[in-house]
């Protein structure tokens, strides 16, 4: 089965027919879910015995009682997800229909990843921006959710500015529990105080997935002609010599990039990139891949880390 490129499924209407599309094609490629063994709840401490796994030891008993102790974990049976989109202005870019906006692929990715989890008995929400036209949305599972949730991510709308940070913090307090955070961003508003939440957040014990969407067109440019720029969310405008600039620019977006990813690994975050020129299902397949080749766990809630 070969993968729709992103301008044909951004093309169908029915962006719950296109989650389904991409889920089928990843069911095909025999790849297991990003959901399995993400949520652990503590069950007791026991004596450390040889060859127990350092990183279940528990430090701070150790440091009360000068003895070692493991901690032992439950698997819970099911997740809570939270998709965090960015809604800002920068993300409809391009704004032409030859390929889908930032902003449609990750409403793409997030309907099928939350039609993937939703169908396997987890619970997704959804938080677009803490504004108050914004979507917010407690994670639920079943049927009649998942298509609210996908009706409400057909209808977002790329404007104005994004409080990442507020709107992460917001998406942590509607999981209630301890869960998984997937934030579809290009992570330009506000990047320090974005990384420190993202952290703040994998702190407390949720599973964090940073997946940094960016297209082509930002992320090298072509042309050797003169070209007035503008900002999408101060409507600033500025002439710039592409030829002159250009292999200044592209060497600064990919250590934007590195450096996104570099933050979110420093704190045990995921980060994926998403080119919008690839497909979604190429896209997530490879991080399942990756996901399974170490063992399926990452995140504080008692798994190991890659």
């Amino acid at each position: 089965m070969s993968s729709l490129s992103p301008a044909v499924v951004a093309a169908i209407d029915d962006l719950e027919l296109s989650a389904r599309l991409i889920v089928e094609g990843l069911r095909t490629g025999g790849h297991r879910s990003p959901f399995h063994g993400f949520s652990t709840e503590f069950r007791q401490h026991r004596p450390y015995r040889a060859g127990d796994d350092l990183k279940h030891l528990d430090w701070k008993l150790f440091g009360r009682s000068d003895r070692l102790y493991s901690r032992q974990f439950r698997e819970t049976t099911n997740v809570s997800i939270m998709l965090v989109i960015d809604t800002s202005a920068s993300m409809g870019f391009p704004n032409n229909s030859a390929q889908p906006s930032k902003l449609r692929y990750a409403a793409i990715v997030a309907a099928a990843l939350a039609h993937l989890a939703i169908t396997q008995g987890h619970a997704v929400g959804l938080m677009t921006t803490a504004a108050q036209s914004g979507v917010m949305l407690k994670a639920r599972g079943g049927r009649p959710h998942l298509r609210a949730l996908i009706a409400q991510l057909d209808g977002v709308k790329a404007d104005g500015r994004w409080d990442g940070a507020r709107a992460m913090s917001l998406g942590a307090q509607l999981l209630q529990r301890r869960g998984l955070m997937i934030v579809l961003s290009d992570f330009y508003d506000n990047e320090e105080g974005v990384q420190r939440e993202l952290r703040h957040i994998a702190q407390h014990g949720h599973d964090v997935i940073a997946m940094q969407v960016l297209s082509a067109e930002e992320r090298s440019l072509a042309g050797k002609a003169a070209v007035e720029f503008e900002d999408l969310e101060t409507g600033e405008r500025r002439m710039a010599d592409v030829q002159a600039i250009s292999a200044e620019y592209a060497q600064s977006v990919a250590a934007f990039v590195e450096r996104t990813r570099q933050s979110a690994a420093s704190a045990g975050i995921d980060h994926v990139l998403l080119p919008t020129e690839q497909p979604p299902e190429i896209i997530l397949r490879d991080y399942l891949r990756q996901r399974s080749l170490a063992g399926g766990s990452i995140g504080p809630l008692g798994l190991g880390r890659r």
